[in-house]
């Protein structure tokens, strides 16, 4: 691709010893644009992304985030006497020395090395695929255990607070901007049902002392790189989210996305399920990557997070339907509403299934 005066800029503050021999889009992100790097003499690849400005506006922040917790998992890799090199993003200085540049027309962009070999899959093609990202997964929460997590900042407020969204739907019912509410008055009534979970949700948390964690926040499969020749968990990808939060929620996420038998916006809701020996086979990788730094009674809350991050990712699309569809990137006129009842489909299977969903996480903790 020909290279713009700012991409030539941003190459001239990184200052690669190699030539450039090629640039081109890389990956399938909807939020970051993001270029792959070729150079000669000597050969490197890098990946180099422009941040969106307007999802982070606050590069120091997120950037100081994303070096804190890279540096800290490749310490404890190195403490193992493991090499770091393709089991964590590293992040490329400038000549300055700084995480990011930015811009004169005040663009921040950011460097990382390119990890040669990796798989990024969009969907599972054996259980043992989704096992692998959940011991990716699980190995980001373990390695972090440790780590200070009111140290980071939060780059995007609310982001899984699921009383917050539950308060947003609430007002978006009550302005009813788009004159959608009186059709939708049974998925309403479902998502007011529930409030009760939300509520209990936060009271466990606060009863139980659940420590604040490290979470990614995207937990899902495409996030995770396996090693194309192994096929083993390698790292995760995507750390722009990576906030305090609460591990139940980086799980719940996975499961949200992973066990679904249907797709996200599937309209024949009996299709829909959450497929137990998929949520067995990612919490056994999930769990073993961990290697048991997470406590007992926050493991025990696992299914109750799969079942938390459905609902508020449910009522998220129903608030965005009401709203008018201003959030999320739709295909027809009731794909928010499709989402959301799909969501709420998968979350009444869960609702059913809590019980074995419970023996799930029991044996599971027997096997570490």
């Amino acid at each position: 691709m020909e290279l713009t005066k700012e991409l030539r800029e941003v190459l001239e503050c990184y200052g690669f010893a190699g030539r450039l021999t090629n640039a081109e889009r890389y990956g399938n992100g909807h939020i970051n644009d993001t270029l792959l790097l070729e150079l000669s003499e000597p050969e490197e690849k890098v990946i180099l992304q422009k941040i969106n400005g307007k999802i982070f506006p606050n590069a120091d922040e997120l950037m100081e985030n994303i070096t804190r917790v890279t540096d800290w998992i490749a310490d404890k890799i190195r403490q193992e006497g493991e090499d770091p090199a393709r089991r964590v993003l590293h992040i490329i200085r400038t000549k300055e020395g700084s995480s990011y540049y930015e811009t004169m027309e005040g663009n921040a962009y950011r460097a990382y090395v390119f990890i040669e070999n990796g798989l990024c899959l969009e969907q599972p093609r054996k259980p043992e695929d989704f096992y692998q990202s959940g011991m990716a997964f699980g190995g980001f929460q373990g390695y972090l255990a440790d780590f200070p997590a009111e140290k980071l900042h939060e780059t995007i407020l609310n982001f899984h607070n699921t009383l917050w969204r539950f308060e947003n739907l609430k007002k978006a019912v009550e302005e009813d901007v788009s004159g959608r509410v009186a059709g939708v008055k049974e998925e309403i009534e479902y998502a007011f049902s529930k409030e009760k979970m939300i509520v209990d949700c936060f009271s466990q948390k606060r009863e139980k002392n659940i420590p604040l964690r490290v979470t990614h926040n995207d937990t899902k499969l495409n996030n995770a790189m396996l090693d194309a020749e192994t096929e083993k968990a390698l790292c995760v990808l995507d750390l722009d989210t990576v906030m305090p939060g609460y591990a139940m929620d980086d799980f719940g996420d996975s499961i949200r996305f992973g066990t679904n038998t249907a797709v996200e916006d599937e309209k024949d809701l009996s299709k829909v399920s959450c497929d137990l020996e998929l949520f067995r086979v990612y919490a056994e990788g999930f769990l073993k990557g961990t290697g048991g730094r997470l406590l007992e009674e926050e493991v025990l809350l696992f299914p109750l997070g799969a079942k938390m991050m459905t609902y508020e990712c449910g009522i998220r699309f129903l608030t965005d339907y009401l709203q008018g569809d201003v959030y999320f990137k739709t295909a027809y006129p009731d794909h928010n509403l499709v989402r959301a009842r799909n969501q709420f489909a998968l979350l009444r299977d869960m609702d059913r299934k809590t019980e074995e969903m419970d023996q799930i996480i029991l044996g599971c903790m027997k096997k570490e």
